[in-house]
Order: structure tokens, then sequence, then C-alpha cells
């Protein structure tokens, strides 16, 4: 999971963020000027925070939603799910960042994840959030020291091959994933009967 895209499965598919908080963004603004602005103790200020409580309220409804409606297409269609876990709280310390990570809502998604896997009988794996699965080739191995958040795109030193630096991500996870599955006796292909394969998420 990331911030340009929600999620990117290791097939390469890409799930567009849809940035509730941030569509919403000017008006809040307009709904929490007007509320500044009200004389306090008044009837009209009692209004106007209810108007804005009302689209934080929506806000929060329209994210639920689409996580709910997302985590339950992942389970329908895997027999198991891999995710890479971050720590949304450390990263939000990023204040670049931070509005985009709270809008994401990873921890919740994974958690509706979870509940819904385990109800359907889905393996879910998450993964140790210092597994290097953007910095290293899935095709040769080769890890590379650096890979700054702004580089998309990098060509392997060791191999040359070009990678998209999400779906490479994917493809290392995915691979992991099934390593520890198939460690721990369980029978889990990339390619599973009539379900997709194994999708990659990076979340909270």
């Amino acid at each position: 999971m990331g911030l340009s895209h929600y999620l990117i499965q290791s097939a390469g598919e890409k799930v567009n963020n849809p940035r509730h908080l941030i569509n919403a963004a000017r008006n809040l603004r307009r709904k929490q000027k007007s509320f500044s602005r009200k004389q306090q103790g008044s009837a009209n200020r009692g209004k106007a925070r209810l108007r804005l409580a009302a689209v934080h309220e929506r806000v929060a409804h329209a994210r639920a939603d689409f996580q709910h409606k997302l985590s339950r297409t992942m389970v329908d269609e895997n027999q198991a799910i891999i995710v890479e876990t971050l720590k949304s709280a450390n990263m939000m310390k990023n204040h670049h960042l931070a509005r985009a990570i709270g809008d994401a809502g990873w921890h919740g998604f994974i958690k509706k994840l979870e509940y819904k896997a385990a109800a359907a009988g889905v393996h879910l794996v998450k993964l140790d959030q210092w597994f290097a699965s953007s910095k290293t080739c899935h095709c040769c191995g080769q890890k590379v020291p650096e890979m700054p958040l702004s580089k998309r795109l990098w060509q392997c030193p060791c191999c040359r091959v070009e990678h998209d630096r999400d779906i490479n991500a994917a493809l290392n996870i995915q691979r992991k994933g099934i390593t520890e599955l198939q460690a721990a006796g369980l029978v889990v292909s990339a390619h599973g009967g009539q379900r997709k394969s194994v999708i990659k998420t990076v979340a909270a």
C-alpha cells in the first residue's frame, strides 16, 4: 500500500488512492472558518459545529466503505494475502506526508483484512517492516543501499533489469510470503486454481 496508489498487486495491478480527506479539504476549511467566526455560546456556532462534524463523518464513512469493499474483494479472490507492515505512526513524523498517511487509514484497512480473512479461511501473512522489498531486485536478489521515496523507477546494478519500484516490491513480498507459508506446511502457489495470484500490499 502507498500514497500514489492505495495498493499494488503482485500481478502489477494498481488500485488508486481515493484521498477522501484531501479531496474534502476545501469544504472542511470553509466549514472550519465559518465555525471560528461564530460567537462562542451562540446557537449559530452550535449549528456550524454540527456542519463541520458532518463533513468529518462523511469522510470517515467514505473511507470505511472503500476499505470494506476492497478488503472483501481481496479476500474473495485470493487464497493468501501477504502484507508488508509499516509503522505509520513513525512515518507521520514526516510533516510533508502526515496528512496523506492519516487519510489512507492503512491500520484500519489491515484490521478489516484480518477479520475477513480469518472468517473466510484465507491465509494472511504480515511481513516484518524491515524487509527490504523496494531495494531488492526480484530477479537476481541484488540489494541496493539506498532507495529514496521519490525514486519510482530504478535499474538493478547487477542484472541491469529496470524496475517499477512498487511492482518490484510486490513481487518480493509475494515470494517471501509464499516461502513463509510453505515453511509452515501450507501449500500456496503464486497462481492458485480459480483464485488469483497472491497479493502484495504495503500497510501499517
